[in-house]
């Protein structure tokens, strides 16, 4: 005979459960602690640089332009209009060389009444002269009449003295005779006096009307050279760089008073660079640094010799000069890029310098594993910065291998790997 069963189905089936349970909050911890898989990276993207123990130096960059040391600009001194263009850019020029012709009809006329007030001037001083002449020989003339009777009447008096001392005169006519000599003393005494004024204010008279005459030559005179200065020369033997402000000018333009018409090359031969560096770094250079300036063609070493005292649009002016034995490919208004070396750090841990990479900056860069396919971003302090190069405080040691391409697009993966 059987006996009753108490369940026990029943109970397995709790233990499955508990089980169950158990299992998938054990599998849950685990998935969990579970690091999700790196992302794969092209290995052709990663831009590799070993870290080394050694002299660094630090350079400052900027574009820039090559330019003549010595340029001769020739602007209009007149304004005018463009009648002829006689030469090309390029062309070597002495100082006698016409570059282009201007007309201005106003200039000629007032070379023709400036010609015509100094005509009037010298006819003034002409007659000037004749009529003071003329004055003072009158004048010479009347004292000369008047001395004569003043004489006669010296004589006539010595002798009324002596008929009036043997009583053959009357004193009437002795009295009249003398009053008439003091009269003609009085009268030559003022008509000698007249002519020393007259004949001594005639050389001032002159001299005035002379400086006027004077005045107006040079008023001529400067009329003259606006006039001659409308035929352009080139003032100096060099090269032609070019006309006008943009390389160009056209028969019939009209240019004003000052405009730029033509610069002039004296030695074409002689080259600066005239460099645009970030005003946040120019502190840095001194004049007398070394440089590199970089035609494209080749690299050539300067000095600079000069630093703008202001900034312009960001930046500051730096000269760098160059030596006379220059490359081919030189010539002025070439672009070029540049290169000041400020300082040179010894013995100093350095890396290739990624873009985003500012001195004193703390950044995120990542680091070959020794299996060369795996890389763990870490963090780097950076020191001084050049311009292809860094100094690193502290994040990396000697013969580290770090990514300096672009990689912000996976800042947030603590690795990746390349493949």
């Amino acid at each position: 005979m059987d006996k009753p069963r108490t369940n026990p189905p029943k109970k397995r089936g709790k233990l499955y459960a508990a089980i169950a349970i158990v299992g998938a909050v054990g599998i849950t911890l685990a998935l969990t602690r579970l690091q999700p898989a790196p992302p794969s990276v092209d290995n052709e993207l990663a831009w590799r640089d070993t870290v080394e123990l050694g002299e660094m130096v630090r350079q400052i960059r900027g574009p820039g332009t090559l330019v003549p040391e010595q340029v001769q600009i020739i602007s209009a001194i007149t304004a005018g209009r463009i009648e002829e263009l006689l030469v090309e850019n390029g062309t070597s020029v002495t100082p006698e060389t016409v570059l282009l012709r201007l007309t201005n009809p106003d200039e000629e006329l007032q070379l023709l009444q400036a010609e015509r007030n100094l005509s009037n001037a010298r006819g003034l001083l002409l007659n000037l002269r004749t009529t003071l002449e003329s004055s003072r020989l009158q004048q010479s003339a009347a004292l000369a009449s008047l001395q004569s009777q003043y004489d006669d009447a010296v004589r006539q008096d010595q002798i009324n003295e002596e008929l009036n001392r043997k009583q053959l005169i009357t004193q009437t006519d002795y009295q009249t005779a003398k009053n008439n000599l003091r009269q003609l003393k009085q009268r030559l005494d003022f008509e000698t006096r007249r002519l020393e004024v007259q004949t001594g204010t005639i050389d001032d008279q002159i001299k005035q009307q002379q400086d006027e005459v004077n005045r107006l030559q040079q008023i001529v005179a400067f009329q003259q050279d606006r006039l001659n200065s409308m035929e352009v020369k080139a003032s100096v033997n060099g090269v032609l760089s070019r006309l006008g402000t943009t390389g160009r000018l056209e028969i019939g333009q009209y240019v004003q008073s000052g405009t730029e018409l033509a610069r002039v090359v004296p030695s074409p031969t002689r080259l600066k660079a005239e460099l645009r560096i970030p005003e946040t770094q120019v502190v840095d250079i001194a004049v007398g640094d070394s440089a590199e300036i970089d035609i494209r063609t080749g690299v050539i070493m300067g000095r600079v010799v000069r630093i703008d005292p202001a900034a312009t649009t960001g930046t500051v002016g730096v000269d760098v000069s160059l030596p006379n034995d220059l490359p081919a490919g030189a010539r002025p208004d070439l672009s070029v890029d540049g290169r000041i070396i400020v300082d040179r750090l010894p013995n100093v841990l350095h890396v290739g310098r990624p873009q985003h990479a500012n001195a004193g900056a703390t950044i995120g860069l990542f680091k070959l594993e020794p299996d060369g396919r795996t890389a763990v971003q870490t963090t780097i302090v950076v020191g001084a910065a050049s311009v292809n190069e860094m100094e690193v405080k502290s994040g990396l040691k000697e013969g580290d291998i770090v990514i300096l391409s672009d990689m912000s697009q996976w800042d947030s993966y603590p690795r990746i790997r390349l493949r």
